[in-house]
C-alpha cells in the first residue's frame, strides 16, 4: 500500500508518497493550484488502488484538492494539524520546509492509519456555508453598531438615556431621520411621534417629546454634517443587513427541512433550527464520531485533570483543546435547553444539589446535550427523554 502526503498552501501544495516502510516512492513534488497542476498530481500519485492521501485541514486551501481526488476514487484523510504537529515532534525535527511537511504527512498516514473522510453531503455543505455567512454577517452587524456607539456618543450622547439598545430597529430608524443633536433642532414633535420603525409600531408622543427637550439641552449639538454622514450610512447598512439576515436565517430554515439528521436534532428540547444547523455545519453528521465521548472531546467539554506525584488537585478546568467556538455558540442553547428539557433540568439540579457551582453543572449538561445529539444521529430517531424517576413523599 502507498501513502501520499499533500502539504497544503494557498498557490503551490507539495505532494510525497512513501511505501508501507516509510521508503520515499514519490520525491516532494510541488503541485500547482489549477488544473495543470491537478493532472500532475493525479499522474504523481497513479492508480487510486491501495493509495490513502493524507492532508491537513488548511483554512478552505484543501477543499478543492479534495473533491479531486474523492471524484478519482482516492481514499483521502483530512486530518487535525494539532496530530500531525506532534507526530513531527517525535523526531525533534529542527527543520520545517513544505516538502518535509509532505514527507511527514506521509508517514503519518503510513504509521496512523487515519480514518478516511467521506464526501460530505450536498445539505450539509450548503448548511455549513450558509451557517458561516451568517456568522460573517452577525460579526458585521455587531461592527457597526460599535461604530454608532461611537458617533452617538459624540453627536447626541443622551439619546442611549431613552432608547437603550443602538442595535433596535427603533434606534435606527430614529437616527436615519435625526442623525445628531443638531437634527432634532426645529423637528415636528407630532411627525417624530407618528414615525413608524418595525412596520407595525410608532415612536409615539412621549418619547417624540423627550428627545427633543434632550437634543435642545445635549452636549453633542455641536458635531454637524461629517457625523450626520456617518450616522445615516451605519444606520442603512445595519437596516440592509438586518433584511439580509432574516432572508439567511429563512434559508437555513429552508435546508435544514431536507437534512435528515439536523431535522432530527430540532426534536430535542432546547436545540432550534438555527442550532441544529450549526451542530449539522460544524460536526457534520455526528454519528461518524466513534462514540458520544469522542464528540464531546471534539467539542471540549472533557475536563483537563492533571494528577502527578503529590500534586492532586480536586478541580480541573476545560481542557484548551476543542472546538472553542462550537462551545460558545452552545452556551445559550444549553441553558435553553436546561430550562425547557425536564431530564436535562433534573439532571442540573442533581449537580447543584452535589455542591457543583453553575458553570460546572452547565458544562456537564452541555456535554450531556452533546451525547443526546449523538444518539439522535446515531440511531435516526426523533429524541424521547427517559421517564423521570417518581418522587415519593417519605
Amino acid at each position: 500500500m502507498r501513502f501520499a502526503g499533500i502539504d497544503i498552501a494557498a498557490e503551490t501544495h507539495v505532494v510525497a508518497v512513501v511505501d508501507e516502510a516509510g521508503a520515499v516512492l514519490v520525491k516532494p513534488t510541488p503541485i500547482t493550484e489549477d488544473a495543470e497542476g491537478y493532472a500532475r498530481l493525479l499522474d504523481q500519485l497513479g492508480p487510486p488502488q491501495d493509495v490513502l492521501v493524507v492532508m491537513e485541514a488548511t483554512g478552505h486551501y484543501w477543499k478543492n484538492v479534495y473533491a479531486t481526488l474523492a471524484a478519482h476514487g482516492f481514499a483521502v484523510a483530512v486530518v487535525n494539524p494539532l496530530r500531525t504537529h506532534r507526530f513531527a515532534g517525535e523526531d525533534l525535527a529542527r527543520t520545517k520546509t513544505d516538502a518535509l511537511d509532505a514527507l511527514g504527512l506521509a508517514r503519518f498516514g503510513a504509521q496512523k492509519r487515519p480514518a478516511v473522510r467521506r464526501l460530505p453531503a450536498a445539505a450539509t455543505e450548503e448548511l455549513r456555508e450558509l451557517v458561516r455567512l451568517r456568522d460573517r454577517l452577525v460579526q458585521d452587524i455587531g461592527d457597526r453598531v460599535r461604530q454608532l456607539h461611537r458617533l452617538v456618543d459624540l453627536g447626541f450622547p443622551e439619546f442611549t438615556r431613552y432608547v437603550k439598545g443602538l442595535d433596535t430597529e427603533l434606534a435606527t430608524t430614529l437616527l436615519h431621520q435625526y442623525p445628531t443633536a443638531q437634527a432634532f433642532h426645529g423637528a415636528s414633535v407630532r411627525r417624530l411621534a407618528r414615525l413608524c420603525y418595525d412596520g407595525r409600531h410608532h415612536v409615539g408622543l412621549e418619547l417624540a417629546q423627550t428627545l427633543i427637550r434632550a437634543a435642545a439641552r445635549s452636549v453633542g449639538q455641536h458635531h454637524a454634517e461629517a457625523y450626520r454622514l456617518q450616522v445615516r450610512y451605519a444606520c442603512e447598512d445595519l437596516a440592509l443587513w438586518r433584511r439580509r439576515l432574516r432572508t439567511l436565517d429563512a434559508d437555513i430554515e429552508e435546508t435544514l427541512d431536507d437534512h435528515e439528521v439536523g431535522t432530527l436534532l430540532t426534536t430535542i428540547e432546547g436545540i432550534g433550527p438555527q442550532t441544529a444547523a450549526r451542530l449539522v455545519a460544524e460536526l457534520g453528521d455526528p454519528a461518524e464520531f466513534h462514540s458520544a465521548a469522542a464528540l464531546a472531546a471534539f467539542v471540549g467539554v472533557v475536563p483537563a485533570l492533571r494528577h502527578s506525584g503529590k500534586r492532586t488537585p480536586t478541580r480541573a478546568g476545560l481542557t484548551p483543546i476543542g472546538h472553542a467556538g462550537l462551545r460558545a455558540k452552545l452556551w445559550m442553547p444549553t441553558l435553553t435547553a436546561v430550562r425547557k428539557n425536564p431530564w436535562l433540568r433534573a439532571y442540573y439540579d442533581r449537580l447543584r444539589t452535589r455542591g457543583k457551582l453553575p458553570k460546572v453543572a452547565l458544562i456537564a449538561a452541555m456535554r450531556k446535550l452533546l451525547i443526546a445529539v449523538y444518539t439522535v444521529a446515531k440511531h435516526r430517531q426523533p429524541f424521547i427523554a427517559a421517564p423521570l424517576p417518581v418522587q415519593t413523599r417519605p
